[in-house]
């Protein structure tokens, strides 16, 4: 068979490669007119894809599971998928402008959907899926929002198989009290080796482990010996949820494992259970460590710290090299105190209360080991009466006095209400074992008397949205920095969590804040241009965050 068109002949066999020559070398140059050459490849082209043999009929897949949550408003559709559109966020650079930065609102926005009851329209979900791919932190609410056409999706595209990992894959796990279902997707499921392997039954054991403890822990042994060091050191990490003197055996066996990791990982949550033999262990070693010198008056700590890190305490997860800088008897001692049960102090003190027990002297330059030790220990047990001991009243100052907090190599530092430098400890630790309402009025009156410079890690430790008391104190603190001339980058990370973590409701009262204000002689230059910036963008926030609310709660009845 030989195509012809216009003037330009190829036969069937060869036709193929004469067009290809001819555009190669160039229709002049081959005496060929290029409309010609146009024409014969647009003919040859449609008889190659007319003789091509259809391959055999693959299996259509099964479709998605229904769903039977409304829909979105939408309103609420609108405004996710400008979210969306939009999360990549504002750019870099120390100064953001006015503009919002709505890539930092889809959290919000995901969580509140899910409690809403909603699921995600069909035309969002590839653009929900890609942000839940970019950021572990959206998973398990996109995953929940998208439901089961998301997940089939996931299940599907190359793309989206990391969306099937840390749990976010609840949609397709069985119901953990169906034994028989779960032990076959524990036995049979993939381990770890790609992508939504392995993680598939972390996020099984997840499920198992919150509603039945001990089901989880008997699924495990079953296959411990097979699994992993990065899959041991993983589902031991996963029994913090419901741990309890029923999981002792268990990590007593796994204080042996040949895995450092695991090792450690066991001992850590031992420690956190003050009536396991692990802290048994370590009470016996502390009680002649720590003694009470009653022959002074007032009467002292006296403290003996150990000489050797020997088999027996490495087993029980005591690290034997100090980190640089720090000496082997001060790193060993403070180790064996934070895992030493608080109770025993009460006992080796005469039954004095945590606060009493933290007033006392300490001789020979141990006191700060010994308090950043126990600050460890009450974070690690949750005991919220050491919590507060070692905390102390928010400490008041002075304008010219520093704070209680200051900055060192392991963060924030404070005493109890001294101003006294305790390096390595963690007062945003410690709050996180005091009730959310207490822990704010803390954090609110700290600020009050300080500032902002020493508060970013305290206010992550607060529940979110911050309670009136605590966002007053923020805002208050904010409007005395800019009235001063403060450098206004400092407060960057602060000014981003107040957008994420104030109500709503504050956007009225921070607007007159908004507008340009007569810098201060001793203000850094441009400084009041970046307050007005930054608190606009802070009110535009707000608003947004309100109106989220609003198109995501309003009754059907009463929307437009």
């Amino acid at each position: 068979m030989t195509v012809e068109v216009r003037g330009f002949a190829a036969d069937a066999a060869g036709g193929w490669g004469d067009l290809v020559a001819a555009a190669v070398v160039g229709a002049g140059r081959r005496g060929v007119d290029e409309g010609a050459l146009l024409d014969a490849a647009a003919a040859a082209t449609v008889r190659r894809r007319a003789g091509i043999v259809p391959g055999p009929a693959r299996r259509l897949p099964e479709p998605a599971g229904h769903d039977p949550r409304p829909r979105l408003p939408a309103a609420a559709r609108r405004r996710l998928a400008a979210l969306l559109a939009d999360r990549s966020g504002t750019g870099g650079g120390s100064r953001r402008g006015p503009a919002p930065d709505l890539a930092e609102l889809i959290p919000e926005w995901l969580r509140q959907a899910v409690e809403c009851g909603y699921q995600a329209p069909p035309e969002l979900l590839p653009a929900l899926l890609d942000a839940a791919r970019a950021r572990i932190d959206l998973r398990p609410h996109a995953l929940a929002l998208a439901g089961p056409r998301g997940l089939w999706l996931a299940e599907r595209a190359p793309q989206w198989a990391p969306l099937l990992r840390d749990g976010a894959a609840g949609p397709a796990l069985p119901d953990p009290r169906d034994a028989d279902a779960v032990r076959a997707l524990w036995e049979e499921g993939p381990r770890t080796g790609g992508p939504g392997t392995g993680q598939v039954r972390g996020a099984l054991f997840a499920e198992v482990r919150r509603a039945d403890p001990a089901g989880a822990v008997e699924l495990l042994v079953s296959t411990w010996s097979a699994e992993k060091a990065e899959d041991r050191l993983a589902f031991v990490e996963l029994l913090r949820t419901g741990l309890s003197l029923a999981d002792e055996p268990f990590l007593e066996d796994a204080l042996a494992d040949r895995s450092r990791g695991v090792r450690a990982a066991a001992a850590e949550l031992l420690a956190g259970l003050p009536g396991s033999a692990l802290a048994g262990r370590m009470a016996a070693r502390v009680r002649s460590l720590v003694v009470l010198d009653r022959s002074e008056e007032p009467p002292v700590i006296a403290v003996e710290a150990p000489y050797e890190c020997d088999a027996a305490m490495q087993r029980d997860g005591v690290v034997a090299t100090p980190p640089a800088g720090m000496g082997e008897r001060s790193w060993w001692f403070g180790q064996l105190v934070a895992a030493a049960p608080l109770a025993l102090w009460q006992a080796v003190f005469d039954g004095r209360t945590p606060e009493e027990i933290v007033a006392l002297p300490v001789a020979d330059g141990w006191r700060s080991d010994l308090l950043a030790a126990w600050s460890r220990a009450a974070a690690r047990q949750h005991d919220s009466a050491w919590a507060r001991a070692l905390l102390g009243a928010a400490p008041a100052s002075s304008p010219n006095e520093p704070p209680a907090f200051t900055a060192g190599p392991a963060g924030p530092s404070s005493a109890p209400g001294s101003g006294e430098h305790i390096p390595g400890r963690d007062p945003a630790r410690l709050l996180t074992a005091l009730p959310e309402g207490e822990r704010a009025a803390w954090v609110a009156e700290f600020i009050s008397a300080h500032g902002l410079s020493e508060a970013f890690r305290l206010l992550g430790a607060c529940a979110v949205p911050w309670p009136e008391e605590l966002g007053r104190a923020v805002v208050d603190a904010l409007e005395i920095a800019r009235d001063g001339g403060s450098y206004p980058w400092s407060f960057s990370g602060v000014m981003g969590l107040a957008e994420r973590c104030l109500d709503p409701s504050y956007a009225v009262r921070l607007e007159p804040l908004a507008a340009m204000h007569e810098e201060a002689e001793e203000s850094s230059p441009g400084a009041a241009g970046y307050w007005s910036e930054a608190f606009q963008r802070l009110v535009a926030t707000l608003r947004i965050r309100a109106a989220m609310r609003d198109e995501l709660t309003t009754p059907a009845a009463l929307r437009p």
